[in-house]
């Protein structure tokens, strides 16, 4: 636990006996006190847990543990998504006589989700590396543990005794990442290329190709819309595409640019949308303040139409990073 982050990781596959459970069981070996969770019964049970001492948990069936439709599935999302990152708390009510006190308790530990095509929400597929398993063929090896048990504690052991041994190396050095691989993606696979980098040999170029794949791979899930962006984030880069075509304008009406947005993109704005409504200037309005802080105005006189201002999107363009194609 010497790094700032502990990515999840998720182990995915379309179909049943992919391996997923058989990947757990491994784990279960080799991690750091592992904990084994077909069914997470409440979020506070996790956070008791961590509370006595650093885990790491394992959900097996995470398609059902963590199913969107069931009431306790957010709370239990928001520890492991919170967990992520080192310092992160849970406050738990802890009995004290008649009384209840809140107490704190941290929530940072790693963890390994599997599941047949679970329904994550982005927030915590962002903070997390997905392996794909797929069905094997014959020659597949069985993974009998009345076999292989003393073999896979032995590994762990070795691996714990390696561990200790390059603990301080692994907290104090940051070896850099490729360029591509930055903000979120950074937070993911900082902590196995530091681990990468103590183990020497191919293992920094395995992380480093790795790494790049799962930036790539972010993107055309972006770009195809399996992963949705907000539609704050969306509005803001079609009125980004409004201002390309009128790059001489500092200054473009409400009504204008409602008109353009919902002929730009009706499946987005217009009737055809699943809002089922064209879009309004009090929408609009609405989602450009409460993401970005922008409003609009009458630049000039009273009597003029309210609108938006071109500078008024410089710092939004900018941080969002499609400032440098605006212009």
């Amino acid at each position: 636990m010497e790094t700032y982050t502990t990515p999840r990781l998720i182990l995915d596959s379309p179909v049943p006996e992919c391996g997923k459970t058989t990947v757990l069981e491994h784990l279960s070996r080799l991690c750091m006190d592992p904990v084994q969770m077909a069914t997470v019964s409440s979020p506070a049970m996790i956070t008791r847990l961590l509370n006595q001492r650093p885990r790491t948990i394992l959900i097996d069936e995470v398609d059902r543990a963590l199913d969107p439709k069931m009431d306790k599935t957010g709370e239990l999302l928001a520890v492991l998504n919170s967990g992520y990152k080192r310092g992160a708390t849970r406050p738990v009510l802890v009995q004290n006589g008649k009384d209840w006190d809140p107490v704190e308790m941290p929530t940072f530990s790693p963890a390994a989700m599997a599941g047949n095509g679970p329904q994550l929400p982005d927030d915590t597929r962002s903070r997390s590396i997905r392996v794909l398993l797929m069905p094997g063929g014959d020659d597949v090896e069985e993974s009998d543990w009345e076999m292989i048990e003393g073999e896979a504690e032995t590994l762990g052991k070795r691996l714990a005794d390696w561990a200790d041994q390059v603990r301080d190396a692994v907290r104090e050095n940051r070896p850099p990442l490729h360029h591509t691989v930055k903000n979120r993606a950074r937070e993911r696979w900082s902590p196995l290329n530091r681990v990468a980098a103590q183990a020497g040999g191919r293992w920094p170029a395995v992380v480093e190709t790795l790494a790049i794949r799962d930036v790539e791979r972010v993107k055309l899930e972006l770009e195809e819309g399996i992963v949705q962006q907000r539609p704050s984030v969306v509005i803001l880069t079609h009125i980004h595409a409004v201002w390309a075509k009128n790059p001489t304008e500092s200054f473009i009406p409400t009504e204008t640019l409602v008109k353009d947005l919902i002929h730009a993109d009706p499946f987005m704005w217009g009737l055809e949308s699943t809002y089922g409504k064209n879009l309004t200037a009090q929408r609009l309005g609405r989602m450009l303040v409460s993401s970005f802080n922008i409003r609009s105005c009458r630049p000039n006189h009273h009597g003029d139409p309210r609108g938006y201002t071109r500078q008024s999107f410089d710092s939004a363009f900018r941080r969002m990073g499609i400032f440098k194609n605006a212009a």
